[in-house]
């Protein structure tokens, strides 16, 4: 009987990978990514990035020339009018700051941005010269197509921020009910990743936090079935909210040249906005290598994924690349 239990278990769970990514699925296989090129990308880091409703704003940290502080992350935008990119610019006063800011998100309405920093003297974590760690924060702006219209950023609060890392916001409004969900990644303690209070931020977790009437966020939750003990961070959901991307070494990712799990993009479906998501499934090697690749955004449409990666004959440090996935018609892929 045992033997019997866990067979139905074994099967349960092909039936899980194989079938439920493919409820309600309206897309064709990812392409191979594509380097942005260096007119976007730098000889140093450049990842987090994030698109506009309308595709032609790319938000995105760097430590190019440029910044604020030395060797500072900040955040830049690149601009377009139909397919090619502009010359990034870095977003200035007040968003960026000689301490480390990492763009990710907007609202649905374009007119608030969400983003981490480890800015001081307003953030939740331990005062300097403690490890430095980051907080969420928000700016609005009046003119949403004026990537340089943001107002002084405000700190989230403690129902998000600790002073443990909180990074990489995606926020989702439910069409059907709602209500605003804020999700985003953590190192703190009680999440199953090993914790580790370092530059590094391993061991995040995956968390999300609901919009409150009060307008504050609440107590965050870990989101237990795309959590492990290993490393799970940058999330981007698809704007109906039944289709997540994010960034994991668990097993079942690409090996490194070490034969060791690298840094993966993965994918999660749910068939409603209540229902919990299904067990996550890797991109594959069309889209994932051997090197780190992470910090997933999708299109408003869902046709194309930014991320950033490190493989080899890139630009920098780390780049930006594309990959995109057409619409089905009907059935069939054309």
């Amino acid at each position: 009987m045992k033997r019997l239990v866990q067979l139905s278990m074994l099967v349960m769970c092909s039936f899980l990978i194989t079938v439920i990514p493919a409820l309600g699925q309206q897309f064709c296989e990812w392409t191979a990514p594509v380097n942005l090129g260096s007119l976007v990308n730098s000889s140093t880091n450049d990842f987090f990035s994030t698109i506009s409703k309308d595709g032609l704003s790319l938000y995105f940290t760097s430590t190019r020339a440029g910044s604020i502080g030395p060797g500072s992350f900040d955040i830049w935008v690149s601009q377009r009018m139909s397919i090619n990119w502009g010359s990034p610019q870095n977003l200035g006063s007040p968003i960026n700051t000689v301490f480390g800011e990492f763009g990710r998100n907007f609202s649905p309405d374009g007119h608030t941005m969400y983003f981490a920093s480890t800015r001081q003297p307003d953030n939740f974590g331990l005062p300097l010269p403690a490890p430095v760690t980051n907080d969420i924060y928000f700016s609005r702006r009046h003119n949403k197509r004026d990537d340089f219209d943001w107002l002084p950023p405000v700190n989230l609060g403690n129902g998000v921020n600790t002073e443990f890392n909180e990074a990489n916001p995606e926020v989702f409004e439910d069409d059907s009910s709602g209500v605003i969900t804020l999700y985003f990644d953590s190192n703190r303690p009680d999440g199953p990743g090993p914790y580790e209070n370092d530059a590094a931020h391993n061991g995040h977790d995956i968390y999300a936090s609901i919009l409150q009437r009060d307008g504050t966020f609440g107590p965050a939750k870990l989101v237990e079935e795309l959590s492990t003990p290993f490393i799970d961070r940058t999330v981007s959901i698809s704007r109906d909210g039944l289709e997540i991307f994010f960034a994991s070494n668990r097993p079942g990712s690409v090996l490194d040249s070490m034969s060791n799990p690298s840094l993966d993009l993965w994918t999660s479906t749910r068939t409603s906005t209540s229902d919990p998501w299904s067990l996550p499934v890797n991109l594959g090697p069309t889209v994932n290598s051997g090197s780190r690749d992470a910090a997933p955004s999708l299109s408003f449409d869902g046709t194309t994924l930014y991320f950033s990666s490190d493989r080899p004959r890139g630009q920098g440090l780390l780049d930006l690349y594309v990959t995109t996935r057409k619409k089905k018609q009907g059935k069939e892929c054309q």
